[in-house]
């Protein structure tokens, strides 16, 4: 439970550093993104989730984080 809250505690501070940094880069990427087609975004997010699968079985599977 300890390794989740952190986990998702740096997920949180991952997202909220951009928005903090560049706000108004934020503000039209988010309308750009917005106005994006369904398809797209599913495809981005698909990628993001196969990246980051990846991620954690690299990081798993690995000897370099031991």
């Amino acid at each position: 439970m300890k390794t989740l809250l952190t986990l998702i505690g740096l997920v949180l501070i991952l997202e909220g550093v951009p928005y903090m940094a560049f706000p108004e880069f934020m503000k039209e990427w988010l309308r750009q993104l917005s106005e994006s087609e369904p398809d797209r975004l599913r495809s981005m997010g698909l990628a993001a989730l196969a990246a980051g699968l990846c991620l954690c079985w690299f990081a798993q599977r690995s000897g370099l984080f031991e």
